[in-house]
């Protein structure tokens, strides 16, 4: 796709994941939790009421940086609005600067706090902010245990809601270019390789509404790209539910000039889909990122895998993180 930019620098900040975690080291470019809110002056007092909170799910504040220029997108917005709002405020998030928001697929862990972020968006710069979404997002969805009963998920919010919050909908299944071309918002991901093949158990209401039907691959889920002068390409996958594989193959026969540098977010290589994290790892090895922030979904497991694998590239997620890129 043409126009898309690149840009100076990159700074990502961790609204909302599953982990906290501001002991462990860190390499100079990223910033743990407490740090940030100790220089930043906003912590004078080790306290839980002001501190973040971890919860199931992702949100990403992305800062492209081009000249005196800035784009700021929210990629995502955790499973419910006062996590993420309480986070927000801690973090001295200024909802006044996003540009534009994503939402990468149709699940609660990324959605639930959708309307909240997109209102506290209009209130800071008035509506009209573009939202984007995929139709596939609103279908109703659940999970199959193994005993055989279903558990449905929580709705995505409506693009009517999400108007009435404040935001400009952009539904398409097509790629798209935000904030003037800083990020690229994939299309749905083609499925290349052998072993990725979705989530197992996950199901969606059947077009008459009679029952559930299989949806393993979650077509509906997209990634963002955002091209970084003198290093090249970050991925940001929320979930990879397509595989990140499939994500980063993807991603490279789309900008085949444009080497890959990093990638952030969850993996899904926990519960059902950890027998392919050797696969993944193998795979993994042959893109020579490096940096690889994975988080939300990923799973201690492959954590432990990756680290074995990667060694110093790999820097874990962690709510109230920063990454400068």
């Amino acid at each position: 796709m043409h126009g898309v930019l690149t840009v100076d620098r990159l700074e990502v900040l961790v609204v909302v994941d599953n982990a906290t975690d501001s002991l462990s080291s860190n390499p100079k470019n990223v910033i743990p939790e407490w740090t940030g809110l100790l220089t930043g002056g906003r912590m004078r007092i080790v306290s839980g009421h002001g501190t973040c909170c971890a919860h199931h799910g992702l949100s990403l504040l992305i800062t492209a940086r081009r000249g005196s220029e800035s784009h700021t997108l929210l990629f995502d917005a955790g499973p419910e609005g006062a996590t993420f709002l309480r986070n927000a405020a801690i973090l001295g998030v200024d909802f006044g600067a996003v540009d534009a928001v994503v939402l990468s697929h149709g699940h609660w862990d990324h959605a639930g706090g959708l309307v909240a972020a997109v209102r506290a968006v209009a209130d800071a710069r008035g509506a009209g902010t573009p939202c984007f979404v995929h139709p596939g997002m609103f279908a109703e969805r659940a999970m199959r245990w193994p005993g055989g009963q279903f558990l449905p998920f929580e709705p995505v919010p409506s693009p009517a809601q999400l108007t009435e919050a404040g935001a400009q909908v952009v539904n398409s299944r097509e790629p798209q270019l935000a904030a003037g071309g800083a990020f690229y918002i994939s299309g749905e991901v083609p499925r290349v390789t052998a072993y990725e093949t979705g989530l197992p158990g996950h199901v969606r209401r059947s077009e008459d509404g009679s029952g559930w039907e299989p949806d393993p691959l979650i077509i509906d889920e997209r990634f963002v790209s955002v091209h970084v002068k003198d290093k090249g390409q970050f991925i940001f996958s929320a979930c990879s539910h397509a595989g990140l594989i499939n994500v980063l193959t993807h991603a490279r026969e789309l900008f085949p000039a444009v080497p890959l540098y990093g990638a952030m977010g969850g993996l899904h290589l926990s519960g059902a889909t950890e027998k392919i994290i050797p696969d993944t790892i193998r795979d993994l090895q042959t893109f020579g990122l490096q940096l690889i922030a994975p988080g939300h979904c990923t799973g201690w497991r492959a954590l432990t895998a990756l680290a074995g694998a990667f060694e110093d590239a790999l820097v874990p997620s962690a709510v109230g993180k920063k990454y400068l890129i």
